[in-house]
């Protein structure tokens, strides 16, 4: 099976009519099954349908094109509840279904953690859209990382910040959950390369309602940069609110979250001229701008990283079963892993012995709402 650009847009009506012809495909007990994982309620419950909207494009699109092996695929989600406790039951709800082949894991780092164990156990590939780069080195051959880690994405943070903007006096302000641990010490380490040291490194808890304390702790360490790991797009739109009503108006360079399509409405002007690091932009190369379009057709709605590695994981899969011959779990992994130069919505794939498909990140502004391309930096990590 190969997915032109043109698929992308051919593909469209079909995506529209998804819910008839996976009903169909299940009365006839003929489908190969993928399971997915996403938050149907709870704070990120938004971000959920999203994740939601780019696997549909891509099952449909996959069907479209003739299926794997000659039969259609079926997704079949459970709510994680935007919790731990949430993914891993919704996760156990999945894999007691024993023909789901392989899954669709969460985009936030702590809950990939807290549902590797069963993964592990139940020896089946499950992609995941996770940054922390641990989550890829931990001796779990079945996780599959559709994005770059945060080794990746703090060391283009740090480059950009100070040799393209000509900061050195770094305000690091992270999350205190494994992705914002992570990606606070991979900035940290970014910048220690380029012989930077940060005047403060702030953590906050996801969830908090007043910033105000961490906003004037920026403000009087004389930072004239920040750099920031968010893992919730509402503690975002809140932080940056507070940020710009005290008169912080330092450079600001922000990981994917920044600019998310639910961040930047929560935000509005108050992330005018940020920019931020992304693995999905939609300018970037051909296959990316095509996925793009074929979304803002689909749902329209603009496109943002929360759908394009959960369209990229489907496609991946797919085509690794596709390309192998089989559903057996070993036989998928290995394919996936044999995968290299392979355009996704993300980006190019070439996946390494760990799990990890993409090694760069776009650099992006924030232009008055438009979230424009500014280039791609691939990483020697």
């Amino acid at each position: 099976m190969k997915l032109t650009r043109r698929d992308f847009s051919v593909g469209v009506a079909a995506t529209l009519a998804a819910p008839s012809i996976i009903k169909s495909a299940r009365a006839q007990g003929a489908t190969i099954k993928i399971g997915m994982v996403l938050p149907v309620t709870g704070s990120a419950a938004e971000q959920g349908k999203f994740a939601l909207n780019g696997a549909t494009l891509a099952l449909n699109a996959v069907n479209k094109a003739g299926g794997v092996m000659g039969k259609q695929v079926e997704l079949i989600t459970e709510d994680d509840q935007t919790t731990n406790p949430g993914v891993v039951l919704a996760f156990s709800k999945l894999a007691a279904q024993n023909d789901i082949v392989c899954f669709l894991g969460s985009i936030r780092s702590t809950q990939v953690h807290a549902m590797a164990p069963d993964v592990l156990k139940l020896g089946k590939p499950v992609g995941i859209g996770g940054t922390d780069p641990k989550l890829t080195h931990m001796d779990n051959k079945w996780l599959f990382r559709f994005r770059p880690n945060d080794s990746y994405s703090g060391s283009v943070i740090a480059d950009f910040g100070t040799n393209t903007l000509g900061k050195k006096k770094w305000a690091v302000l992270h999350s205190t959950d494994a992705f914002g641990t992570a990606g606070g010490q991979a900035l940290t380490d970014g910048l220690k390369k380029l012989g930077v040291t940060p005047v403060i490194d702030q953590g906050y808890a996801n969830q908090s309602q007043d910033f105000t304390p961490v906003v004037l702790a920026i403000k009087q360490s004389g930072a004239d940069i920040l750099g920031s790991y968010f893992t919730f797009e509402n503690d975002l739109g809140i932080f940056a609110r507070q940020l710009r009503q005290l008169g912080v108006t330092i450079p600001w360079v922000g990981s994917p979250s920044i600019v998310g399509v639910s961040s930047t409405r929560l935000a509005g002007a108050t992330l005018y001229g940020t920019y931020g690091v992304a693995d999905y932009a939609e300018e970037s190369n051909p296959t990316s701008k095509a996925y793009g379009t074929a979304y803002r057709a689909a749902y329209n709605l603009a496109p943002d990283n929360q759908s394009a590695w959960t369209y990229d994981a489907i496609t991946v899969f797919c085509k690794a079963m596709n390309d192998s011959k089989s559903t057996d779990p070993e036989k998928i992994r290995s394919a996936v892993l044999s995968i290299k130069k392979f355009a996704g919505a993300e980006g190019e794939y070439n996946f390494d012995a760990n799990g990890d498909g993409l090694h760069g990140y776009n650099i992006v502004k924030n232009d008055g709402g438009n979230i424009v391309f500014d280039k791609h930096i691939e990483s020697a990590n």
